[in-house]
């Protein structure tokens, strides 16, 4: 990796700003903590810092507060787990900048960690402003960003404070940035890129980057249902991008040309209704009853994809297979999991909807690399680059 690490830089007594992506699942009812795999993700860049006699404040976001005080969104249960999962002391402020703060901070002793509170009860960290983050820089001496998952982000956090501070990757950034240009650049093949999700616009940039690398695309989800109609197939009430037409019909013209296996679903679970308790069918894609819906990939599918992908030696998945939220409709999601999980090959799993589905089938461990940012792994595999990696500083 081109970046400098926390081990490239001195950090023994020094105050060290840890950007982490803390932003856990919370149960609705009680607030607690339903998955700490982010938690865990960063400890090793923690334990680092303690053993080193770093002084360690940490600053995270934690859902989508908009700007404003939330009780429910504070960061003391997430300080909680981390002091539990680390088997040490973790203090919290009252906020994440300001006087108070910056009191707090001038007693930490080497070691030491605290968390500060939710980086977005402030508008002014999505919006990058400048002064939020000249006053969340004057906390530290060093700043780490062990955040991929925040890394496609220009705010303040992650993009603005690096003008005031020397700028290093974490060792979670390390690792997420290393696999990922791996795969992109010096993959085992053959190499499979595996798509889902509801919209080809949402991945119309992954596709057209991903087509010029992979030996073979395959793609599944709501967005097949746009591939089918540049087809002449119906396809009944699913969703479909009429402006993205042309696109997948560029994209079917572009594999072909370029000798690339373009797999899409040749039969569908469909339904009259999107609700739970639907009465289902499985029809062949050249045959969606107007007025259906399709929810889901079909087990010839199934068995089409998985016949392909046990031909390759290096996979990354991205994207549900059907509406995955809908226990009913998620069999085709939950099965592709299970099978990558089989496999010898290398399975990268491209964070988002793909690495909860993993996460809660506990299949993490039986998989390569499953990525803490689904939003900033998408985005690096589109462009190779991430605002909150471009700022760190270069190797020498």
């Amino acid at each position: 990796m081109p970046k400098q690490t926390v081990e490239d830089i001195e950090v023994k007594g020094k105050r060290v700003l840890v950007r982490v992506d803390f932003n856990v699942p919370l149960t609705a009812n009680t607030g607690a903590i339903r998955d700490d795999s982010r938690i865990r993700a960063s400890l090793p860049t923690i334990k680092y810092l303690v053993d080193h006699k770093a002084k360690i404040i940490i600053c995270s976001h934690l859902g989508r507060p908009e700007g404003k005080v939330v009780e429910n969104l504070r960061m003391r249960p997430i300080a909680q787990r981390l002091s539990q999962l680390i088997d040490l002391s973790v203090d919290t402020a009252s906020d994440c900048i300001g006087k108070e703060v910056e009191s707090k901070v001038e007693t930490l002793r080497e070691g030491d960690i605290l968390i500060l509170e939710n980086l977005r009860f402030h508008p002014e960290e999505e919006e990058n402003n400048a002064d939020f983050a000249r006053k969340l820089a004057r906390l530290a001496d060093i700043y780490v960003n062990d955040a991929f998952g925040t890394a496609h982000r220009a705010h303040a956090s992650t993009v603005g404070v690096v003008k005031y501070l020397p700028a290093v990757a974490g060792f979670l950034m390390k690792k997420e940035l290393e696999i990922m240009e791996k795969f992109l650049h010096f993959p085992e093949r053959p190499l499979a890129c595996l798509i889902g999700g509801a919209k080809v616009s949402d991945k119309i940039e992954l596709l057209q980057n991903m087509l010029k690398r992979v030996d073979m695309l395959l793609v599944g989800g709501g967005m097949a249902a746009t591939f089918f109609k540049t087809q002449g197939y119906e396809v009944g009430n699913s969703l479909i991008e009429d402006d993205k037409l042309s696109l997948a019909k560029e994209l079917l013209q572009e594999a072909e040309e370029w000798k690339v296996p373009f797999l899409l679903p040749i039969d569908a679970v469909v339904v009259k209704e999107i609700k739970a308790g639907a009465s289902t069918r499985v029809v062949p894609t050249t045959s969606i009853p107007s007025g259906s819906h399709i929810v889901d990939i079909g087990p010839q599918s199934l068995e089409l994809f998985y016949g392909e992908l046990r031909k390759c030696r290096t996979i990354m998945w991205n994207g549900p297979m059907g509406i995955y939220e809908i226990p009913q409709f998620a069999q085709g999601t939950r099965s592709i999991a299970s099978f990558l999980s089989t496999l010898s090959a290398t399975t990268v799993i491209g964070g988002g909807s793909s690495a909860e589905v993993v996460q809660e089938m506990r299949l993490t461990d039986k998989m390569t690399h499953v990525s803490t940012g689904g939003g900033a792994s998408l985005r690096f595999l589109e462009v190779l680059t991430l605002p909150g990696v471009d700022v760190l500083l270069d190797k020498k």
